[in-house]
């Protein structure tokens, strides 16, 4: 006969065992529903025995080894109250079981489990704002997802995600409904039904408290603002937390610098209206009193070199306190510290205000602190740019000082490589080394292929594409491969090259291409072609961290196919191969602050190639000068001029086939690309051996875009001409100029400029284009 003892947490459990307690035959059981009633309420104690066997029952889709792993008890262990308990615990919070009991017979352990539905599919209905995508990762980051157990408790954090998720995209009046299926092998469905309503705008926009300034100045310096016909795309009048305070640091700046050194914002009230889709902002500010500056003083240890750090102060007594030039001159002092190793050097500017006079007197506080060298450098971020591709570009080197020109040149290299959107470094002191600092560069990558398109269209001939595919960080290595195709009946092109920027490890760079043009002035079969095939070597060398020369050569065919209307300046080259072998040489320079949308800064090239073999001996040259100069916040003045000139060697002929042509974008636009320029008696433009290109633009921000630099307009002026002999027409090589307005995208493909031009001087016969786009140029 066995014992028997029964241990329950319910009453009337209780008295059903005790009257067991009589029977012949009884059974001894310990069950349990919960660990804490377990360890709170049990009525009867298990005697301590030794385990000889545990059985599992109750599972479905759980891993018997799941339950064995986390048990904590195991065959030949002494079972007693205290390992149940805990067994029962530890199995509720793997969090796979909604209950769990443990029955004893004789020395066997039976774990009775009974496991959560699992989650088969999870599915969004009425969601339009978002890809269902992101909503399930959302929920997938709080545990909800296909194939996981289904928890009810997780259905209330799941709705209040995706809520936070709509109110992030100011949808406020969004509403979610689960809806949970239960389907067969004890699993269910979830089903969110979204509805979500109109997006919260920002109808009001109110500042209180301003006396100096228009209420309209400063709410023209936000990105915020209550709307415009174009905010479906810049969703400027959507409302963002982060846009808000970003705003309110530009009115502040904007105060700080024009004198008002006590100005400050006194509250920030955003009231969502009971409809859920108004948003009213309102702005309390105090402006204080505007301020003179009276004199600047230097105190503290600037290590002997007083009188270099004044050359530095930019604070100039007599004029408006400006919160932007005394953080210039803090931070200069700061970088100056830096270059002689000092990494924590402390600078401050302690204002001292005369309220009477209305004047502050500035005093420079600084104390260098102590000198540091560079420990080490990381990288973080570059998932697909290999580190050596960001560490060729330190010149801060590990185990040298702490140099802060060096940190600063490195970092605006590493920018310029054009693989990233963003580069910050970060500088880490070293825990117990107080003269040693980490630095970390964080970058974030960007896509880096481009996709070149061109077009143009015109009454006479239709409309025209060119096609090109460019990977500037091909594999993560640095290096560029390119393929340009023209598939047009008229112009034929195929382009391949490829450039390492460090072929050598000094950073001398090597580029190659080869390539395939036909070209003929006309659509029909029957007609010239030149064809022309090579390919070309070259090396950058760089003499500065700004400056690079280069230096080549390259080998040439050109083939004339007769045909109808060939004109008379291409007869000495028919039926010549017309070799040519040119040494190139070029110099460039790039100062501009982004070779995308540049604001300020200027660009510089010059090339010249020389033919010194073969059937053809020529020079051919060309400069390229660009500036771009930030009139305000938000326009910018640019100027782009380009020259060109071609002449022939020794006894030779200059040929027709190396002239330059002029005409559309990059040149005048307003007029057919490639059709300015001597024609010969049929009217087949030849192109001259002279070329000036002169460009003036004026951008600003898209109207409606706010201060979204990505998307801008432009307003453009161009003159040009391109000259030289063969000309039976005497305008061929006049000035031609045109007018126009244009826009320019950042897109997601790369930089789009479309352009609508009026010429304002041209001559009879010359082709007319009024729209032309080009993906992929600056001018």
């Amino acid at each position: 006969m066995a014992k028997c003892l029964v241990l329950t947490f319910n009453i009337g459990l209780i008295f059903l065992i005790l009257k067991m307690q009589f029977n012949r035959f009884a059974l001894r059981t310990v069950s349990a529903v919960a660990s804490l009633v377990f360890v709170a309420g049990t009525a009867w104690a298990v005697s301590p025995f030794t385990v000889r066997d545990i059985r599992i029952e109750g599972l479905q889709r759980v891993e018997p080894g799941t339950v064995f792993v986390s048990l904590p008890v195991r065959v030949g262990d002494v079972y007693n109250d205290e390992v149940g308990s805990s067994a029962i615990r530890t199995l509720f919070a793997l969090g796979l079981f909604k209950d769990v009991r443990i029955e004893v017979s004789g020395d066997v352990l039976v774990i009775v489990v009974e496991e959560r539905p699992t989650v088969a599919e999870v599915e969004f209905v009425g969601t339009k704002e978002f890809d269902k995508d992101v909503l399930k990762k959302a929920l997938r980051d709080i545990g909800l997802a296909d194939g996981r157990p289904f928890d009810k408790a997780q259905l209330d954090r799941a709705e209040q995600e995706l809520k936070r998720q709509y109110i992030n995209r100011s949808l406020y009046a969004a509403e979610v409904v689960t809806t949970v299926t239960p389907i067969e092998r004890n699993r269910v469905n979830l089903t969110f039904t979204v509805t979500e309503g109109e997006a919260a705008k920002i109808s009001e926009i109110r500042i209180v408290g301003n006396h100096v300034f228009g209420e309209s100045t400063l709410r023209g310096l936000f990105d915020l603002d209550t709307g415009g016909w174009l905010s479906w795309y810049t969703k400027s009048d959507r409302y963002s937390r982060a846009k808000l305070n970003a705003d309110i640091e530009t009115l502040r700046s904007y105060y700080l610098t024009r004198g008002y050194l006590e100005f400050k914002v006194d509250s920030t009230q955003v009231a969502i209206l009971p409809n859920k889709t108004d948003i009213s902002i309102t702005i309390n500010i105090t402006e204080g009193e505007r301020f003179i500056v009276s004199g600047v003083k230097l105190e503290g240890n600037f290590l002997g070199k007083d009188d270099e750090f004044k050359s530095l102060v930019t604070i100039r007594p007599g004029q408006a306190y400006n919160a932007d030039e005394v953080a210039k001159t803090t931070k200069a002092f700061t970088d100056y510290f830096g270059n002689f190793g000092f990494a924590f050097a402390r600078v401050q500017a302690r204002p001292d205000i005369d309220r009477v006079n209305n004047r502050v007197a500035l005093v420079l506080q600084a104390e260098p602190s102590r000198r540091a060298y560079v420990r080490k450098i990381n990288v973080a971020g570059n998932s697909r740019t290999r580190d050596v591709v960001v560490r060729r570009e330190f010149r801060q080197f590990e185990a040298s000082w702490y140099d802060a020109d060096k940190i600063k040149l490195s970092r605006d290299r590493v920018d310029r490589l054009g693989y990233f959107s963003e580069v910050g470094i970060e500088t880490q002191e070293v825990a117990g080394s107080p003269d040693q600092v980490d630095l970390s560069i964080n970058v974030v990558e960007k896509p880096t292929g481009s996709l070149s398109l061109g077009a143009g269209f015109s009454s006479a001939d239709g409309l025209g594409l060119s096609f090109g595919l460019k990977q500037e960080n091909a594999f993560g290595s640095g290096n560029s491969l390119g393929v340009q195709v023209n598939t047009s009946k008229i112009n034929r092109v195929i382009v391949f090259n490829t450039t390492d920027p460090y072929f050598t490890a000094d950073g001398v760079s090597r580029t190659i291409d080869v390539y395939h043009r036909t070209s003929s002035p006309y659509q029909d079969t029957s007609y010239y072609k030149v064809v022309t095939s090579g390919g070309s070597l070259r090396f950058g060398v760089p003499f500065t961290e700004t400056d690079t020369v280069y230096f080549g050569a390259g080998a040439e065919k050109t083939t004339i196919t007769p045909g109808t209307l060939l004109p008379n300046s291409y007869l000495p080259y028919v039926d010549h191969d017309n070799v040519a072998i040119p040494l190139t040489v070029g110099w460039s320079r790039d100062r501009r602050d982004s070779a995308l949308a540049p604001n300020s800064g200027r660009y510089q090239r010059a090339n010249a190639e020389w033919s010194v073999a073969g059937d053809l001996r020529y020079v051919r040259a060309t400069y390229q000068y660009q500036e771009y100069i930030p009139l305000n916040k938000q326009f910018t003045a640019a100027f782009n001029g380009e020259l060109g000139l071609g002449a022939a060697v020794g006894d030779k002929t200059y040929p027709v086939f190396k002239n330059f042509y002029g005409g559309g974008l990059g040149s005048v636009r307003g007029f057919e690309q490639g059709s300015l320029g001597p024609k010969d008696s049929t009217g087949t433009v030849l192109g001259g051996t002279k070329k000036v290109n002169l460009n003036a633009e004026i951008l600003s921000p898209f109207p409606g875009a706010g201060n979204d630099r990505t998307l801008r307009m432009f307003a453009f002026l161009d003159v040009g001409s391109v000259s030289g002999s063969g000309a039976v027409n005497e305008n061929a090589g006049s000035l031609r100029s045109s007018v126009g307005v244009g826009v320019s995208w950042i897109s997601p493909v790369g930089p789009l400029r479309l352009a609508i031009a009026k010429p304002i001087k041209k001559f009879e016969g010359d082709k007319i284009q009024t729209m032309q786009f080009q993906i992929g140029t600056t001018f």
